[in-house]
């Protein structure tokens, strides 16, 4: 599967305004700014394997619900925060879409083992050499 062209639909977003917590003064204390973006995997318009995927992630963001729960309170403005909370999302499902090429066992070659032998020798004399000196 290429690269998911994917963009949330505006039903399946949950936005909360919360406080958002560090430093900001007396601001911080009485507007809401940071955001909780909760994403329903299931119930969601994703591709039936990335919704698998995604489920099966070891993921603290991903409740056992199967519900992303994205907190976003870099800036100081609401709509900024939404943004990057479905930024977020976004790339999360990007990462999730992506599979990873199965690997497929190979054989060294007569030659690399040979020069690994002969490297081998090489060091081990040396270290032979290094031994008590008997006159």
């Amino acid at each position: 599967m290429p690269d998911l062209n994917w963009s949330p639909r505006p039903d399946e977003l949950e936005f909360d305004a919360i406080r958002a917590s560090g430093p900001g003064g007396q601001n911080v204390n009485k507007v809401s700014n940071a955001v909780h973006l909760r994403f329903d995997i299931r119930a969601s318009s994703l591709p039936e394997a990335v919704k698998a995927r995604l489920l099966n992630w070891a993921d603290q963001r991903i409740t056992a619900d199967g519900v992303v729960v994205i907190k976003a309170q870099d800036s100081r403005s609401l709509e900024r925060n939404r943004a990057d909370a479905v930024a977020r999302l976004i790339e999360l499902v990007q990462a999730a879409a992506h599979v990873p090429k199965a690997r497929r066992a190979t054989k060294p070659t007569y030659g690399s083992q040979q020069r690994r032998l002969e490297g081998k020798a090489k060091r081990s004399s040396v270290k032979a050499g290094r031994g008590r000196v008997l006159d």
